[in-house]
């Protein structure tokens, strides 16, 4: 008996994935899929580690229009590239155990996401050019950001965790002049998201042109806390915004956090040039 559940459930996983490999390499255009009547438009989250960029993810994904799960590692050379993407939110991340699943077959989304957290995902900057791609930019404070890096990553030292955070900071701010459009980017800071949550989600709504709204409540998925795909800590999976913070027992010396700071309030002041925000 369990070798012929075995048996029906790798030919079920066959026909699923030859269904989506069909869709996804028969049309030539990379921002579209077959049967599918309108293309694709790709929405990256550009951030940094530690920054709230999973509860974010949770809560775009969470809108009907929007297709992702959370950092698919890839390395973004070409446009077709973003099939890699599509495979992976479509298929890689998701279950199929009854009926009722038959329904995540359909690929009508608007946008489909990723999240970039490190500089050699992005390897060909002519992409942000693309009128087909939106991005929101999201950073936190220095103080709590480097605390749950060295949280996160045992291994690392205050200089490593700074060295990152800074080296990203910079990275973000030269994303944004390559942009060099308001219509497509977005600036949020954690603070925002999580303070001034009901604003930020109408500037969503506006910003995205969706027609549903997003809620500080979102869906829980099979690879929600899971490891290499975003934040695995307990809170992540209460399916809301949890504004109360985790205790961390981590200090920065006043050297470091200096620099630190220095380089969130240079990317704030470019990012806030650059793009849309919430205070305009």
């Amino acid at each position: 008996m369990n070798n012929l559940r075995e048996s029906i459930r790798h030919l079920k996983n066959e026909i699923i994935y030859r269904y989506f490999h069909f869709r996804i390499n028969r049309s030539d255009n990379p921002y579209q899929v077959f049967m599918k009547q309108e293309p694709y438009k790709v929405l990256f989250i550009l951030s940094h580690m530690r920054s709230g960029s999973s509860l974010l993810t949770h809560i775009l994904i969470s809108n009907p229009a929007i297709k992702g799960y959370g950092e698919s590692h890839i390395q973004y050379q070409l446009e077709a590239d973003l099939r890699s993407l599509y495979y992976k939110a479509y298929f890689h991340n998701q279950e199929f155990t009854n009926l009722q699943d038959l329904g995540k077959l359909r690929m009508n989304h608007t946008y489909i996401l990723d999240k970039l957290l490190h500089d050699k995902k992005l390897l060909n900057n002519n992409l942000l050019k693309s009128e087909d791609f939106y991005f929101i930019f999201l950073i936190r404070e220095p103080n709590r950001s480097l605390a749950s890096m060295l949280d996160h990553k045992p291994h690392w030292t205050q200089e490593n965790a700074v060295d990152y955070y800074s080296q990203r900071l910079e990275t973000l701010s030269k994303y944004s002049s390559i942009i060099n459009s308001k219509k497509r980017s977005f600036f949020l800071t954690y603070d925002q998201l999580i303070n001034k949550s009901e604003p930020v989600f109408t500037f969503l709504q506006n910003f995205l042109e969706t027609q549903e709204g997003f809620s500080e409540n979102y869906q829980v998925l099979n690879t929600t806390g899971k490891r290499n795909i975003g934040d695995f800590k307990e809170n992540i999976r209460s399916g809301r915004i949890i504004r109360k913070p985790r205790p961390l027992d981590f200090s920065i010396s006043p050297d470091l956090l200096e620099k630190a700071k220095n380089k969130f309030d240079e990317c704030h002041k470019i990012l806030h040039k650059s793009c849309q925000t919430l205070n305009g």
